[in-house]
């Protein structure tokens, strides 16, 4: 079981991938484990390995449209600059 120190770290913990123009933001405490994202994008999301997610296997626009179905809030996205 998490101690409530680990579990109150957990709730802060946000892992970010980025592929230079936009930054995949992963929430680890939020995640409900739905597979919404491995279904959606297979080829990015590895959740066997480290790191789970690999944002060079995907298009900025499919990675921002796959992070919009995600049902948790788990993964967000911020852009890094503005695409020309």
């Amino acid at each position: 079981m998490m101690s409530s120190l680990n579990k109150n770290n957990m709730e802060e913990k946000e892992i970010h991938y980025s592929n230079q123009e936009v930054t995949v933001i992963w929430r680890p405490a939020l995640c409900i484990h739905s597979g919404v994202c491995v279904r959606t994008l297979p080829k990015v999301y590895h959740p066997a390995d480290k790191p789970w997610v690999k944002v060079e296997n995907a298009s900025t626009q499919e990675l921002i449209d796959q992070i919009k179905t995600c049902p948790s809030g788990a993964l967000s996205y911020k852009m890094d600059k503005e695409k020309k």
